[in-house]
């Protein structure tokens, strides 16, 4: 039976839609996403209050439920005690709290099929990836392509375009409510439209307290693919993500699939490691691997008295 030291409530942005996606809650002050589309628990956002005492709770929570993965971004300073308990360093970013602060990806394993990637040819798409590592093909100008940050009133026309692209995917982003109310958290949504169509999409979810922003939700609607699109809905939310104070950009992408790891090696993004057999996304577990970049270096006290 699961402890219940830890209270559970639902977030200002928790979302359940019956079996088809997970649910984001709490337990005490920090977020988490578990569910069985993903099999898994997400420990998104570690409290500092909690870090002591969070980790039996989180084995207590996926006994009682049947999880075969727990995924746990955690500060650097709390990996001791989840190591202690049996999880795996999976990935890590530099900076990715306030810019100073390391953040590990961690992993632990109930099923011993989850444990192991089925995915051979990840080594050798990273490494094409790093080849490229900084190309001038993500600096090319975007004249085409005009980017404009979604509003409310767009939530439809981004849910259309995900329901065509993604079969399925860890977050409802397919309904216009949610994708409504994470704008009106920290999730900044982007689109590209072409003769009134919205044929490409991103989002940034950012974090402001810890400086740090997610760019995901990449979309591009086949007949547009092979034109740039992505590299500039990158550039541009890099610029718009800058102009927030994000000091880290990081994203989560499907490690097997090398158009995307190549448009963030491209971009300048360095590889941080792979999360095993992590994410459910178009009909199956599918390992992500982790791209980081420095958006903006912390200033000194002397750059304040210039």
């Amino acid at each position: 039976m699961m402890r219940r030291f830890f209270s559970f409530r639902r977030t200002p942005t928790a979302w359940t839609a019956g079996m088809t996606t997970d649910t984001i809650t709490t337990i005490g002050s920090s977020v988490i996403q578990h569910g069985r589309l993903n099999d898994r628990i997400y420990l998104m956002k570690l409290s500092r209050e909690d870090a002591s005492s969070l980790v039996p709770h989180l084995d207590d929570l996926a006994s009682d439920r049947g999880y075969s993965k727990i995924f746990a971004k955690v500060p650097a300073f709390t990996v001791r005690e989840f190591l202690a308990a049996g999880y795996r360093i999976e990935a890590r970013v530099p900076g990715f709290f306030h810019g100073v602060e390391d953040g590990v990806f961690l992993g632990k394993y109930f099923h011993e099929d989850r444990r192991d990637s089925a995915d051979p040819e990840i080594g050798q798409v990273v490494a094409d990836a790093l080849a490229h590592a900084g190309d001038s093909g993500s600096k090319s100008s975007c004249p085409k392509w005009h980017i404009t940050r979604a509003g409310p009133g767009d939530a439809k026309y981004l849910a259309a375009l995900y329901g065509q692209v993604f079969e399925t995917y860890p977050f409802p982003i397919t309904d216009p409510r949610y994708i409504r109310e994470t704008m009106a958290d920290s999730v900044r949504y982007f689109i590209v439209e072409h003769e009134g169509t919205v044929i490409a999409a991103s989002s940034a979810e950012m974090d402001p307290q810890a400086m740090n922003a997610e760019m995901t939700d990449l979309a591009v609607l086949p007949a547009y693919r092979g034109q740039g699109i992505s590299s500039c809905l990158l550039r541009h939310m890099e610029g718009a993500m800058k102009e927030a104070g994000i000091r880290t950009a990081y994203t989560i992408a499907r490690a097997a699939y090398p158009p995307v790891n190549l448009l963030f090696a491209r971009a300048g993004y360095r590889f941080g490691g792979t999360l095993v057999n992590n994410t459910s996304i178009c009909g199956s577990f599918e390992s992500m691997n982790v791209w980081y970049k420095t958006l903006s270096a912390i200033s000194s006290p002397r750059d304040h008295g210039r």
